[in-house]
């Protein structure tokens, strides 16, 4: 008799596994009224300078706490924190992307409470992450204009699952010689539902739509969290 051989798919389990604890996360961000947005865009795309101009721009007007993710050290949530802003640190060691029960933990230890939003930093990944629900809200995949105008086509499942794609550093595109618009035009094609805009982080250039948009984000999430928390 031969041996029976079973298998089990453990990509599945482990995606199932954490879906659930991305529903318990979710549940509770919707129940304090909080926009989480997760942050996502391979290594040197500019997503912590990025991050440190739009909290500049919200001072006064919106309540910001940061959970940043890296494989080793802290300096990111050290570069917020230089800001009067509340960051939590955790390190992945070796794991390329964070999950949702990693969140689940930070929340133990990092009130949520009095935020209006809270900007999880992914690992800087274009593969990984985009396979893990954190229970956000909003996915922002940030692109540098450096990086090449083929960089949707090659990862496409990031960029289709976004709801916002940022171009960053488009003051490098004319001396890297990179073609702005071929980008925009990919990303376009690989998610033609994701809002996309285009800005440099460094010289403030095209801030003011992202900024408004991320606004506009947060007062329609609390609006509508307000109505269900009624309603329930």
């Amino acid at each position: 008799m031969e041996p029976v051989i079973e298998r089990i798919s453990v990509k599945t389990n482990v995606l199932n596994a954490n879906q659930q604890t991305a529903l318990a996360n979710r549940e509770l961000f919707h129940k304090e009224g909080l926009l989480v947005m997760n942050l996502m865009s391979a290594p040197g795309a500019g997503k912590t300078t990025l991050l440190e101009a739009t909290i500049c721009a919200l001072q006064g007007k919106l309540r910001v706490a940061v959970i940043e993710g890296d494989l080793q050290t802290d300096l990111d949530a050290q570069r917020i924190e230089a800001l009067g802003v509340r960051a939590f640190q955790i390190t992945t060691g070796t794991v390329c992307h964070l999950d949702a029960r990693m969140i689940s933990r930070a929340l133990e230890s990092f009130p949520i409470s009095d935020l209006d939003l809270l900007v999880i930093e992914n690992v800087g990944n274009l593969i990984c992450p985009s396979s893990f629900d954190l229970g956000e809200s909003l996915r922002v995949v940030v692109c540098s204009v450096a990086e090449g105008p083929e960089k949707p086509k090659k990862y496409p499942v990031m960029f289709n699952k976004a709801d916002l794609v940022l171009i960053n550093k488009v003051d490098l595109a004319e001396p890297s010689g990179a073609d702005l618009q071929e980008l925009m035009n990919n990303v376009a094609e690989v998610s033609p539902n994701a809002t996309i805009l285009a800005l440099s982080a460094r010289t403030g250039e095209g801030m003011p739509p992202w900024i408004n948009w991320l606004q506009y984000a947060v007062d329609s999430h609390a609006s509508s969290s307000r109505m269900l928390n009624v309603s329930l």
